[in-house]
């Protein structure tokens, strides 16, 4: 099923989970996937290799949430490292697999790769997959900006741009302040921009990790949240029970106020993703 056709009956629920390390055995993913299934989420993202790495487990992954789990699942799939070949070959293996859907990124930039040159921007890998293929193209977007864009009206003109060319639907990179959110949705309908837009979820576990995370990313911490991480970053457990249920708290005012479908950064972390659902299952 193409994860667009969901949002004309409900408000979706989706997570991502991420490949192991190549030190790590592929089979701990199907684990993490097997705890996740009875959370009955309407599909799973999985994430791609690092800048410039063409050999990942994205696809054996999503083939597996799909065909065996009978979940739908998304293939991530940068642009900037790629050729347009390896992406055909890479669409046909999609194809083979039974997946039908495709998150379209451009990538992180890498300093030990240099680019392909077949793709600038996501928008060219969008376009190009409508071309050649009938998969269904989700893109990405930044409710307080790219951080390589000069300002959020021209992000947003880019963004529309990634629609033209054939995104169906639109996950948001994480925040932490859901007003930052309904800023960027009124102002993406203002720009014509109609496609349904899944509100990216980070659980906080960690301050060191989400410090890093929100760094790279330039999501704004609000204070009340830092107050939280500065209370119990010595206390592991503390600080993931707080962490939930700030998430809990974001949730419940974004399904509130109409939000399109609430995507879960799990981390690969199951019992995380199982207390939040607990705390929302009844809204969905």
């Amino acid at each position: 099923m193409k994860t667009c056709e969901l949002f004309k009956k409900k408000t979706t629920l989706s997570f991502e989970v991420f490949p192991p390390k190549s030190s790590t055995p592929v089979e701990s993913i199907y684990s993490t996937i097997s705890q996740l299934q009875p959370l009955n989420p309407d599909f799973i993202s999985v994430t791609y290799g690092a800048g410039g790495s063409t050999n990942n487990a994205t696809i054996d992954i999503c083939s597996a949430i799909k065909n065996h789990h009978k979940i739908e699942s998304v293939a991530h799939l940068p642009c900037l490292y790629q050729t347009k070949e390896r992406v055909l070959e890479q669409l046909e293996e999609m194809k083979s697999a039974n997946i039908e859907n495709i998150l379209a990124l451009r990538g992180d930039r890498n300093p030990d790769f240099e680019p392909a040159g077949d793709f600038h921007y996501a928008s060219d890998l969008v376009s190009f997959i409508k071309e050649h293929s009938d998969m269904n193209v989700i893109g990405a977007c930044y409710p307080e900006c790219h951080p390589e864009c000069d300002s959020i009206v021209d992000d947003i003109k880019h963004l529309k741009d990634k629609v033209d060319a054939g995104c169906s639907q639109l996950i948001t990179q994480l925040f932490f302040d859901n007003s930052t959110f309904y800023d960027f949705r009124e102002k993406t309908a203002i720009a014509g921009i109609n496609v349904p837009i899944e509100a990216g979820i980070m659980p906080v576990t960690n301050k060191k990790q989400i410090l890093r995370m929100t760094t790279l990313c330039h999501a704004t911490l609000p204070k009340k949240f830092l107050k939280i991480m500065d209370k119990y970053e010595n206390d592991p457990i503390a600080m993931r029970d707080a962490g939930i249920a700030y998430a809990v708290s974001q949730i419940v005012d974004l399904i509130a106020n109409d939000v399109d479908g609430i995507h879960l950064y799990t981390m690969n972390n199951p019992y995380i993703a199982e207390k939040i659902c607990e705390a929302v299952k009844s809204l969905f």
